[in-house]
């Protein structure tokens, strides 16, 4: 899963946080998805699932405050998606509390944040693209 050109949205921060993202997820993809001893590896399903916990409150305030300033129209919307995304998050940290850190549940939680990420950049943050171009051609 890599970071694709037609990803960006016009909006340096944004799209530098995206990248960012892109390479966190495909890394974790490729550790889970690597040859070798399921324990070595949950040192990385660690690190993503706290980087995710982080980092992407931190992109979505960023986002939303871009969003804000340029009196974006689908503000609410997105900011649903995002609310959306860290309650999924939420769940699967919970849920590798209760039940461990289990390959079956680890390659499930890798596949949402690749389907969410690509559907939400690829799709819902075009559309923010979009009205940034627009209101660049004004």
């Amino acid at each position: 899963m890599m970071w694709k050109e037609k990803y960006r949205i016009g909006v340096p921060l944004i799209d530098e946080q995206h990248e960012e993202l892109f390479r966190r997820v495909s890394a974790f993809i490729e550790t889970v998805q690597s040859q070798g001893d399921w324990d070595s590896k949950l040192e990385k399903v660690k690190e993503t699932l706290a980087f995710m916990q982080e980092y992407v409150v931190s992109h979505f305030n960023d986002e939303e405050a871009f969003q804000e300033q340029i009196n974006y129209p689908d503000i609410e919307n997105h900011k649903q998606s995002h609310v959306q995304f860290k309650d999924a998050v939420a769940v699967y940290a919970n849920r590798f509390e209760n039940e461990g850190l289990n390959e079956e549940l680890v390659q499930e939680f890798g596949g949402k944040l690749v389907t969410w990420l690509i559907l939400h950049v690829a799709a819902t943050d075009q559309k923010l693209g979009q009205f940034v171009k627009s209101k660049e051609e004004e």
